[in-house]
């Protein structure tokens, strides 16, 4: 293999062409690692060779170590440590670490990826106790480029999400400390130094704890630290600001000193910066600080509950008040019409943390605010317009809304008034302020005087532009859902308007110039307005779904005048929406929806017929069928024959991860629906389930939901599930075991979390099923690893409620099945009798069917310890 080649071609432009360069290296690293890597490693440090090479060699030993899935990640690591004899490996790293010095900081940069992936496997095991060392002596060489990629390498450390990695370099803080803190000394003369140890500051801000414990070490950072935001780099002043954020969210506890000294004027005038990176980062610091006493404030009314000790609450925000909201306001009337809208620029930076100051502060922040919007809401110059309509959706958010109520009402008439203003900026802002109103003071919306022009005015922008659109849209769905309580008579106060309003909706899609956002948004209304309609709308519900039938009828002949990328993408839009909109009328009728069910499901079986792959319309047919099979339950039947094979290929869609996924929901839906009637069925669905169980091409987060499919297929065909229980008990016991054994990062927590709940659902709904059916003597073989399953449960104490819930379902159900006291030794453990006690006492638990079950599950527990013909 000539591999400057295969590097040249991992770079090519030709798909082919790069993907059989990918597949060399593939291959090469498969059969020969410890060569791959030591090959690389020398094209890596070849001053010989192009600089891109050198990128790819770098870049290609960085994926030799990196994956996504945390099996794959263990097995790529091992054969590091393994397959790499102890001479190669230090060669490698010692061929990395000098790389650092290359000419060309591209290269650099490659190199300080690749020591990076190493250090993650070997610091943690203490294999490359040297490399802290060597990176702070090259901070101090006189080469600035070397000391530029040193710190970035360190940086590059800090930053790896690998929690191994992370608990580890606790040890190295005073090493990472002393040679971030001295490249960012304002005695550094090289900037792109000090701009390159100011990012590492911030990536290892949280492993020098024990360093900010100690007040010499702390005020020393912190001299720095505010040194640096008086730079002449802005990317260095800015780079300061980001790390007093992270400071702040950190050590918030040892702020007190520094905000009084310092912070306070620094960050009030970073705030004025003509630079927009350091006004933001300024402004940011001051939502962080919002943020962190919003959270103070809510884990002190939780810690007064319990009776523990609270924490420090500095109100910094509260203090600077009078200084740092004028300037916020003042940021505001920046805003810039033409910025994209993911831009984060300091108005919007202004605004947001406008409305974290209302949620901190409160009643003090009204007084500057309401005077900054009575002076502006008419100003001549529409910024001004503008930024007194932002004012007053933060405003919107301050925690004792009655007191704004009176201010609200007497100024919605103008607010609705300028949806029509000329500036575009300002009607979208309205449409967001009144947006906030009904998110945040619903009762100043007085349905008799309001509702109505409310109504007109946000229809009226919804006919407008589509950022406007998206905002009217967004306050529609809300309004939908303020006013949901039937009368007597069947209405509700926007009954009035639903049929007008399904009529403007309707109008809108149809239009063949209207932006396909507006149309997606105005569907996504609309299925609300279905979703909340009143008894008394349910006739023109009916009515309605004879238009969206006929509508999805006529995409079917679209789909034949497609020419461009751009026709497939606003076809699928419109099946989407009109999809779910199909979905919520199918709920909100129920059984009704019977004389239409003919048509719904040969339209859905057409369009399934004719969509290509790669799309997303399949998700939402299925889920809309679903919905259908739950309105008829067993008046579902006559469908299942012709939509099975569509649901037997998306269970067997590996490649189609969001398909299979929607496909194993449709199960759950149809078990509920057809009980005993899914039983022709089960064989094929269970064959598809288990072989996507054990799918390497699936992604384990589908994994918990195939096991809760097995308790709801169980729950349907009660006895006869007995065909599947002792390979689908083998499957549960094995997920059990990862629980115990299976180490991760917080996203692997998460899917064990997850995972637990789905082996509990299976379980639960296993149980009840051959209970129900007389066969409880079925699941003898398995009560005791249950009982272990359950003691896990127990042992945890950070586990959500709903899982200790399904827990305590369980041991009732298993108390219910076994009656006669078989397995009361079981119970008399004292464990089972804690996580019972431990579930009613539990303050943080607030539904109160945790309660209910943790007492039934109490009694069925006494009886099962207090029965006489138990064993002893």
């Amino acid at each position: 293999m000539d591999v400057n080649q295969v590097l040249q071609n991992t770079l090519s432009p030709d798909g082919a062409l790069r993907q059989n360069a990918e597949q060399q290296l593939f291959q090469a690293a498969e059969v020969d690692f410890s060569g791959y890597v030591t090959t690389l490693a020398h094209e890596l440090a070849n001053d010989q060779v192009h600089r891109e090479i050198r990128m790819a060699a770098g870049l290609a030993l960085k994926n030799a170590f990196t994956a996504r899935d945390m099996h794959r990640l263990r097995e790529l690591q091992e054969k590091w440590l393994r397959q790499v004899p102890a001479d190669i490996k230090r060669s490698v790293k010692e061929l990395a670490l000098r790389t650092l010095a290359a000419s060309e900081t591209q290269v650099g940069q490659a190199a300080a990826q690749f020591i990076t992936s190493i250090a993650a496997i070997e610091i943690p095991r203490d294999q490359w106790p040297e490399l802290m060392p060597t990176l702070v002596q090259y901070v101090n060489d006189k080469s600035p480029q070397l000391r530029q990629l040193a710190l970035t390498t360190i940086g590059y450390i800090c930053n790896e999400p690998n929690n191994e990695l992370r608990s580890s370099l606790d040890q190295h803080s005073n090493a990472i400390l002393t040679a971030v803190v001295q490249g960012v000394h304002k005695d550094e003369s090289s900037s792109d130094v000090r701009y390159a140890a100011i990012e590492a500051l911030l990536d290892s801000l949280e492993f020098v704890r024990s360093n900010f414990d100690n007040e010499g070490e702390r005020n020393y950072i912190m001299q720095v630290v505010c040194e640096a935001t008086q730079s002449d780099d802005p990317r260095v002043q800015a780079g300061a600001f980001g790390c007093l954020i992270k400071i702040m969210a950190l050590y918030y506890e040892q702020m007190q000193f520094y905000m009084e000294k310092a912070l306070f004027g620094l960050t009030v005038m970073g705030m004025k910066s003509d630079n927009e990176d350091v006004a933001k980062l300024a402004v940011e610091f001051w939502s962080t600080v919002c943020e962190e006493e919003i959270q103070i404030a809510d884990d002190n009314r939780r810690a007064h509950e319990n009776g523990v000790q609270m924490r420090p609450d500095y109100n910094f925000a509260r203090v600077a008040t009078q200084e740092v909201v004028p300037v916020l306001l003042q940021l505001l009337t920046g805003v810039d019409e033409d910025a994209d809208d993911d831009e984060i620029n300091p108005p919007r930076a202004a605004t947001n943390c406008l409305a974290l100051y209302a949620q901190a502060v409160g009643q003090p922040v009204v007084p500057p605010v309401l005077s900054f919007i009575e002076q502006n809401l008419r100003h001549q110059d529409w910024h001004y317009r503008d930024a007194a309509l932002s004012a007053f959706g933060a405003l919107t958010l301050v925690p004792d809304e009655t007191a704004l109520e009176p201010l609200v009402k007497q100024a919605l008439p103008v607010l609705m008034s300028m949806i029509s203003d000329e500036a575009p900026s300002v009607q979208d802002s309205a449409a967001y302020t009144l947006c906030r109103i009904c998110e945040n003071i619903p009762q100043a919306i007085d349905p008799t005087t309001h509702l109505a022009p409310l109504v007109a005015s946000l229809f009226g922008g919804l006919s407008s532009d589509p950022h406007l659109a998206t905002s009217c849209c967004a306050a529609l769905n809300i309004l939908a859902g303020l006013f949901v309580t039937e009368t007597d008579d069947g209405q509700n106060p926007l009954t009035p308007h639903f049929k007008d309003s399904v009529t403007h909706i309707l109008q809108v899609t149809d239009r063949n110039d209207v932006d396909s956002q507006v149309r997606t948004s105005a569907y996504d209304v609309l299925n609300t307005f279905v979703i909340h309609s009143a008894s008394q709308s349910l006739s023109v519900v009916a009515n309605l779904s004879d238009v969206i039938l006929q509508r999805l009828e006529n995409t079917l002949a679209m789909r034949n005048q497609i020419v461009n990328v751009e026709d497939r993408v606003t076809l699928e839009n419109i099946q989407l929406g009109l999809s779910d909109v199909l979905m919520a009328i199918i709920q909100r009728l129920e059984h009704d929806i019977q004389p239409q069910a003919d048509r719904i499901m040969r339209v859905i079986l057409q369009i399934l017929h004719s969509v290509g792959g790669k799309s997303s319309v399949p998700e939402a047919l299925f889920m809309t069928v679903g919905a259908l099979a739950s309105a008829l339950e067993k008046d579902f039947v006559p469908y299942v024959d012709s939509f099975a094979p569509f649901l037997y290929n998306a269970l067997g869609s590996q490649d189609d991860p969001g398909l299979c996924a929607t496909a194993v929901g449709f199960v759950g839906d149809l078990s509920r629906a057809l009980g005993e009637m899914l039983q022709p069925y089960c064989d094929m669905l269970m064959n598809h389930l288990l072989n996507d169980l054990r799918s390497t091409t699936l992604s384990n987060q589908l994994k918990p939901s195939i096991l809760t499919c097995f308790g709801e297929i169980a729950q349907a065909i009660l006895g006869n599930f007995e065909t599947y229980l002792a390979v689908v008990a083998q499957v549960l016991q094995q997920a059990a075991s990862v629980l115990t054994t299976t180490e991760g990062n917080f996203e692997m927590q998460d899917y064990l979390d997850q995972l637990l709940d789905g082996i509990m659902d299976a379980w639960s709904g296993i149980i009840i099923a051959v209970r129900e059916s007389g066969k409880q003597h079925l699941l003898r073989p398995y009560v005791e690893s249950i009982f272990e399953l359950l003691r896990l449960v127990q042992q945890d104490h950070n586990l959500r409620e709903d899982t200790v819930r399904a827990a305590l379902g369980i041991v009732g159900d298993l108390a219910l099945a076994f009656h006669n006291g078989e397995f009361a030794h079981l119970y008399r453990q004292d464990w089972v009798t804690g996580m019972i006690r431990d579930a009613r006492s539990n303050r943080d638990f607030d539904d109160p069917r945790t309660l209910q079950v943790a007492r039934w599950a109490r009694e069925l527990v006494k009886n099962q310890t207090n029965n006489p013909s138990s064993a002893s």
